[in-house]
């Protein structure tokens, strides 16, 4: 495969003009058979007219075609005679004029270099007429088979056999509505606002004319002349304000008191509308003899290009190139048999029981409890009696815990927005939250949101759903097997059944190379990679480096599109580019949302050290405005693993169960993950306010099956390339020096390194006596000369001249160069 893409690189940097050779050639073609339909169009037209002339007396001629003795009178010969029997007599009648209409349109379109699929509603509609209009004519015409052609008579005639006369004419009628409806857009509304506009029309028209007399005011043109000189008109109320007629229903005042009504004339200093400019000006001047006339500017249309690009082609449709793709279907999920939440009526009550009891012995009385079932837990809401200490019942949570027998009780003291304490206890029966139930729930198929997740259902088992795009990035955390890798196969299902791959890109990272691979099929839908990697799931964490740069060289690059475009985010920039307001001849460009996955973060950072810091850091506090979000897995978010910085641009946690209250405060920054029962159970937060889901279960088989759907589909050519970074060699540094640049010690450096045989600043220090900086410009120095090799991490530099006599020949050699 690689020796293929070599091949054709090759024959590319040969010939750099190939492209533009096979478009101008394809657009040649397409010109010529564009010219060939128009002409096809015209000779139609001659054919069928000349058919209603002299049909009638070519039609013995046209069984005697290829008799050269035979005349006809057709325009177009015997060909002509023969189109005009085969599309009129035998085939639609009249309706077949449609043909000639079709036939130039298309080769009009072909020869203009105009998108042709726009035609498709054309070619439907006016092939619905064409049928119905043979049908209509060969209803009424019996005796005039041109009218409706054999088709129209034949078709007639079945129908009449089965459906009846009436019947037959019913569905003609049925299948005009049908076109006047959907083709000529036809509705009720319109019917009826056009009568109220001519109605309304016709009743202002009377009120102009006989508004005057109808008032007893006779108007002087004389005495309107005096009084345009003075800039005062005499008006009536009536004339002032149909000057600003725009919309009279919503600007008809509302009269509280009779005497505002003034219905005598009066006179008015009226502001008049502006009025166009003369075509010239005249200037006067003392002398009387002497006239300046100016010419006026003339009026500059500007024309909007953007609305009339969106008037001829529509607004852009980043989904065309792969307008037929569609998305998984539900069914593609499994369907489990034990789903449902089933209530448990002696447990509630045992537990309630148990509740009150435990809290009586500490002398606190309860008002009211109120439970709620959920998948995994019961929300147990109390309101304790008044005078009743809350602190006095958080504290008392490991012996409510002791008294149900139960692991994972959370006492939530109080509900924010509520006057209740809660208490979560786990169900003995716990049932699982398929995926299907979730991604077919109304509330996740309705969600008007840009990047829609499903995580799972909550306590109250409603389907819960949070958009990626607002959080803007994701933190989960928790102990090995409590359901990380299990909610990020969520994350992905839930934008995979929402987000078509024009809209949405991964960059997906999993250290274990078993999690993540299955979306190695959709690769050329949705994942995104670097120009020169194979596999789009990066398993290798030195290769991550090179990826988290090239994402922020994208996100950098994206600022500059969204400065030239004027914008501040990603949404207002794609609206904009789909208006067709941004030239793509200036870089602009669709931009789908990036979503980078990493599965296991610490292990990332044990590999790869600080160098990942970076990159991550920029991303998460830039990269939310240009549509880059981040979500990041790990086992324990320590300070070593993610820094402050990080920390603080992840307002969006998912916490599963952790072993210890010192982890669920590293998480979410409070207690609580500790004492959730785990196999899915999490805590979400995006803020204050913590929310406890119980995460939809997605197999791996249930994953393979939608991304065996997908793949199966028309792809992209390739992945989403991101930008091509080069990453540099060893510390970083520039080390190109120049000879005479180089340090007076130099030379002696070079004789310590090379006796010592081992390369580091350290050395130098100590036996030149030199500070850490001048040893380490000495150390970059002996690099680039060749002397020592590149810095691999805590260990020394190699040496690459074995000795003394070796150096000296080395110097010798770079004085002759130079």
């Amino acid at each position: 495969m690689a020796k293929t893409v070599k091949k054709e690189t090759k024959e590319k940097e040969k010939d750099p003009n190939l492209e533009l050779k096979i478009l101008k050639t394809k657009k040649q073609y397409r010109m010529l058979f564009g010219f060939v339909l128009v002409l096809l169009s015209i000779a139609f037209l001659v054919s069928f007219i000349s058919f209603f002339l002299h049909g009638r007396v070519d039609q013995s001629a046209v069984d005697a075609l290829t008799d050269r003795n035979e005349a006809v009178q057709n325009w177009l010969g015997k060909f002509g005679a023969y189109l005009a029997d085969l599309f009129i007599y035998r085939g639609f009648g009249v309706a077949s004029f449609l043909f000639v209409k079709l036939f130039f349109l298309s080769g009009a379109f072909l020869v203009l270099d105009l998108p042709v699929h726009k035609l498709k509603n054309t070619w439907f509609w006016d092939l619905f007429a064409l049928v119905v209009l043979s049908i209509l004519f060969g209803f009424f015409a019996y005796t005039l088979p041109e009218l409706g052609g054999t088709i129209g008579y034949e078709m007639n005639l079945f129908l009449q056999d089965y459906i009846g006369k009436t019947g037959t004419a019913l569905l003609l009628v049925f299948s005009i509505i049908v076109y006047l409806i959907f083709k000529i857009k036809i509705s009720p509304d319109a019917i009826k606002s056009f009568f109220e506009k001519k109605h309304k029309d016709l009743k202002e028209d009377i009120s102009s004319m006989a508004g005057a007399n109808d008032k007893g005011v006779d108007y002087n043109l004389e005495e309107f002349a005096v009084n345009e000189e003075t800039e005062e008109e005499i008006a009536e109320p009536t004339l002032v304000t149909s000057q600003f007629e725009i919309n009279k229903e919503a600007l008809k005042p509302t009269i509280e008191h009779a005497s505002e009504i003034n219905l005598e004339p009066t006179i008015k200093t009226v502001t008049p509308t502006p009025q166009p400019e003369p075509a010239k000006q005249i200037i006067e001047t003392n002398d009387e003899a002497f006239v300046i006339e100016k010419a006026a500017d003339e009026d500059v249309m500007e024309e909007n290009l953007a609305a009339k690009l969106v008037e001829d082609f529509g607004l852009f449709d980043p989904t065309l190139e792969l307008s037929n793709y569609k998305f998984p279907t539900i069914d593609l999920l499994k369907e489990y048999t034990s789903v449902g939440i089933t209530i448990n009526q002696e447990e509630l009550e045992e537990n309630k029981n148990r509740i009150v009891e435990t809290l009586r012995n500490y002398k606190i009385d309860i008002a009211q409890i109120k439970a709620t079932v959920g998948p995994s837990v019961t929300l147990y809401e109390i309101v304790p009696e008044a005078g009743i200490r809350i602190s006095k019942i958080k504290s008392l949570e490991d012996d409510i815990a002791l008294s149900l027998s139960a692991l994972g009780i959370r006492i939530i003291a109080p509900i924010p927005g509520k006057g209740t304490i809660g208490i979560e206890v786990p169900n003995k029966n716990p049932t699982m939250v398929p995926m299907k139930s979730v991604i077919s729930a109304a509330k996740f198929q309705e969600a008007e949101m840009e990047l829609p997740i499903a995580l799972g259902k909550t306590i109250s088992n409603e389907t819960f759903v949070v958009d990626l795009a607002k959080m803007p990035h994701l933190l989960m955390a928790g102990a090995t097997g409590q359901g990380k890798s299990v909610g990020l196969n969520a994350v992905l299902t839930s934008l995979l059944y929402k987000k078509h791959p024009a809209e949405v890109k991964f960059v997906l990272v999993d250290p274990k190379k078993v999690e993540l691979t299955l979306f190695n099929k959709i690769e050329r839908h949705y994942l995104a990679k670097l120009p020169d990697v194979e596999d789009a799931i990066i398993t290798d964490n030195t290769k991550v480096i090179n990826t988290l740069n090239s994402l922020c060289l994208e996100m950098d690059n994206r600022y500059s599109l969204l400065k030239d475009a004027m914008v501040r985010n990603i949404k207002e920039y794609n609206e904009k580019f789909k208006s067709r307001k941004l030239n793509p001849e200036n870089g602009h460009r669709f931009l789908p949302y990036i979503v980078l996955v990493v599965d296991e973060f610490a292990d990332l950072i044990m590999t790869a050290g600080k160098e990942v810091e970076t990159p991550i850091a920029r991303l998460a506090q830039l990269a939310r405005a240009i549509g880059i979000h981040l979500i990041i897995a790990t086992q324990r978010p320590s300070v070593n693993v993610i820094t402050g910085i990080i920390k603080a641009n992840f307002p969006a946690r998912i916490a599963f169960r952790v072993t210890s209250k010192i982890d669920s405060r590293t998480i979410l920054d409070t207690q609580g993950a500790d004492q959730l029962i785990g196999r899915g159970d999490l805590l979400y937060s995006n803020g204050n306010d913590l929310v406890r889901v119980q995460c939809a279960f997605v197999d791996t088989p249930e994953v393979e099956k939608i991304v065996d759907y997908i793949g199966s589909q028309k792809a992209y050519a390739s992945a989403y390339l991101l930008p091509e970074y080069v990453g540099e060699e060893g510390s970083g540094v520039n080390l190109e020096f120049d000879i005479s640049e180089r340090d007076s010690m130099f030379r002696e450096a070079a004789e310590i390194i090379v006796t010592a045989q081992q390369g580091s600043a350290s050395l130098l220090q100590r036996k030149l006596k030199l500070g850490y900086n001048r040893a380490g410009r000495l150390i970059d120095q002996l690099e680039a000369a060749g002397i020592v090799g590149p810095f691999e991490g805590s260990k020394a530099r190699s040496v690459n001249i074995t000795d003394l006599a070796s150096l000296e020949q080395f110097f010798n050699n770079e004085q002759n160069n130079h």
